[in-house]
């Protein structure tokens, strides 16, 4: 049996004595894109804090593939392949675009610190083979018109592609984006949702995506999960997802009678 690409187990996160999580568990396979919506507060950002490492849950388990890393700090976890963009943009404002998207770049370099202080042959070799890489994520995402500019003066949407570049630049397995969409317009939305998609079909990344758009949830998402309050009230494809009455009720909204 092939194994799940991520596996949460009766997770719980507190702080305070205030629950963000409440015993969630769910399953995401490899290769789909699975969504995690609810209202505010519902734990969603919570929970891709505790797969990134950023949390950590004082009870329940995480593993990537047949790999538990439920206490590994988040650049363990980035060595093993999971990469992550944030709600608010967190991109270095007055570098170019071709800059921002080699920090994503380091998990792969292998040169030493005095081979780069010298510039060394095995050095140059190193950058070379990563500017290359970086080439290949600029063109794939349509970046190469603005490659050379400082991020700070492009706009909103194209910043938010410039920061699924520096994730994709890591050759993540697993790709966890935090309201991708969010801020855009419609034409930006299209942009992104269109570059999503490219990721998850050619590249084979697994993503995990927490997106207030009803719509495109519901467009491209394999499997949804709702979270309300910290809990797990629903889980399935986006057709039995709105159709829930738990979810009507929690989510969506419900008329009284």
């Amino acid at each position: 049996m092939t194994a799940m690409a991520l596996s949460i187990r009766d997770l719980f996160l507190s702080f305070g004595g205030v629950s963000a999580l409440s015993g969630v568990s769910f399953d995401v396979r490899p290769g789909e894109i699975f969504a995690i919506i609810g209202p505010n507060g519902a734990g969603k950002s919570s929970m891709l804090n505790c797969i990134s490492g950023l949390y950590r849950p004082q009870r329940g388990t995480i593993a990537f593939g047949e790999t538990p890393v439920t206490g590994l700090p988040p650049h363990r976890r980035a060595r093993l392949g999971i990469a992550r963009s944030f709600q608010n943009i967190a991109l270095f404002k007055e570098m170019s675009v071709v800059d921002n998207i080699l920090v994503g770049r380091h998990l792969h370099a292998r040169t030493r610190l005095l081979s780069a202080g010298f510039s060394l042959p095995s050095a140059r070799i190193s950058e070379k083979a990563q500017r290359a890489k970086v080439d290949e994520v600029v063109a794939f995402l349509g970046l190469g018109a603005v490659r050379d500019e400082p991020v700070g003066t492009l706009a909103y949407g194209v910043q938010k592609r410039v920061e699924l570049a520096r994730a994709l630049a890591s050759e993540p397995k697993l790709l966890l984006l935090d309201e991708p969409m969010a801020g855009m317009n419609s034409g930006e939305r299209d942009d992104m949702v269109r570059a999503i998609l490219e990721t998850n079909a050619a590249h084979g990344v697994t993503i995990v995506m927490i997106e207030h758009d009803m719509g495109i949830v519901m467009d491209i998402s394999d499997t949804v999960c709702v979270l309300d309050f910290g809990r797990r009230i629903a889980l399935g494809s986006p057709s039995e997802v709105r159709d829930d009455p738990h979810v009507i009720k929690a989510y969506l909204g419900e008329e009284d009678d």
